[in-house]
């Protein structure tokens, strides 16, 4: 299995792969970018190479970082059983938009607030019920001959370079906020999201597909120790390849790039708040401890930390509507 990290280790970062509880760093100058440039073959020529001659370093010894800095995140929600319990959450309203089946949705988040396992995340300003949401994501990386746009499914496949654990992070009641005014969510998730523990490349899983590109492969999630949820990968509406092939459509993909599969069936609070019709179980608050574990990827293991306390909404100011401007005062 090749697993693809990024490292704090005697007073630096370092890149390169992780293999029977040792790490092996690529030479200097080399990160998670040039392997995801270089395309998936390459990528396991080098990691055959650089664990065979690389110092090893004991993974205990590291401090692991989110495995890659994205070019982009896109976020879908291709769970409907995830679906139909937020929306009663959020928006109050049984049931899944006809929508949802036509085409997957996604929206963009942060990459610059993309966070590793082992880091405390702060409650943002504001934020009275903060919740996480159990992912999996595919990271692109380059095919050779290929621009990355208009891909068929069959395209997108070869272009899906590993896979990681994504917890989207959540402020429910301010998402709640904001999706009122039919955009977003932005505020409610821009905050925090953990990447790890590490790329676990795309071969790992290749035979492990059903006959319609889906991945069997279970996702679970607990809080302080307790069982909160757990699902299938497989139980995605679309298998990531199409995912993958949707937002190339007159658009692109990148090397870099992570797309996230939504939350997976009983993987946050707030589908279980809809179906139980209260908080429960409650919003996270300092010093809980989230943890999930996915089946052949790995466990990314945060803790809640601190709530920043401040005001950050700022009241939109009432205007007249004019169509041109007043003349300036004579004299001036």
């Amino acid at each position: 299995m090749v697993k693809i990290a990024r490292w704090n280790y005697d007073g630096g970062t370092q890149f390169g792969f992780v293999d029977g509880g040792h790490c092996y760093a690529l030479p200097a100058g080399q990160g998670v970018q040039t392997l995801l440039a270089a395309g998936l073959d390459e990528t396991l020529r080098v990691a055959r190479e650089t664990v065979g001659s690389a110092p090893a370093v004991p993974l205990t010894e590291v401090q692991l970082l989110a495995p890659l800095v994205p070019a982009t995140i896109r976020d879908f929600v291709a769970f409907e059983e995830h679906v139909e319990g937020v929306r009663k959450s959020i928006d109050g309203v049984a049931g899944v938009v006809p929508e949802w089946y036509e085409a997957p949705t996604f929206y963009f988040t942060n990459p610059h607030t993309v966070t590793g396992t082992g880091e405390v995340i702060g409650i943002p300003a504001g934020c009275e019920d903060l919740d996480f949401e159990t992912e999996v994501a595919a990271v692109v990386g380059r095919v050779p001959g290929s621009d990355g746009r208009n891909l068929t499914a069959a395209e997108a496949h070869r272009h899906i370079f590993g896979y990681t654990i994504l917890n989207d992070w959540s402020a429910r009641d301010l998402q709640r906020r904001e999706m009122k005014v039919s955009l977003g969510p932005c505020k409610g998730k821009d905050f925090a999201n953990t990447l790890g523990p590490w790329i676990v490349t795309a071969d790992e899983f290749e035979d492990r597909h059903d006959a319609e590109g889906f991945l069997p492969i279970s996702m679970a999630v607990e809080v302080n120790g307790e069982h909160i949820g757990q699902d299938l990968l497989s139980n995605m509406g679309w298998p990531f390849a199409e995912l993958v092939s949707y937002a190339s459509q007159d658009s692109v993909v990148r090397p870099g790039d992570v797309l996230g599969s939504g939350t997976c069936g009983s993987g946050c609070l707030a589908e279980l708040w809809g179906r139980n019709g209260s908080k429960t179980p409650p919003p996270l608050a300092t010093g809980d401890v989230v943890r999930m574990t996915v089946e052949g990827i790995g466990t990314i293991e945060n803790m809640v930390g601190a709530r920043r306390e401040a005001v950050t909404h700022v009241a939109a100011r009432p205007r007249p509507r004019n169509r041109v401007a007043a003349a300036a005062p004579s004299g001036v």
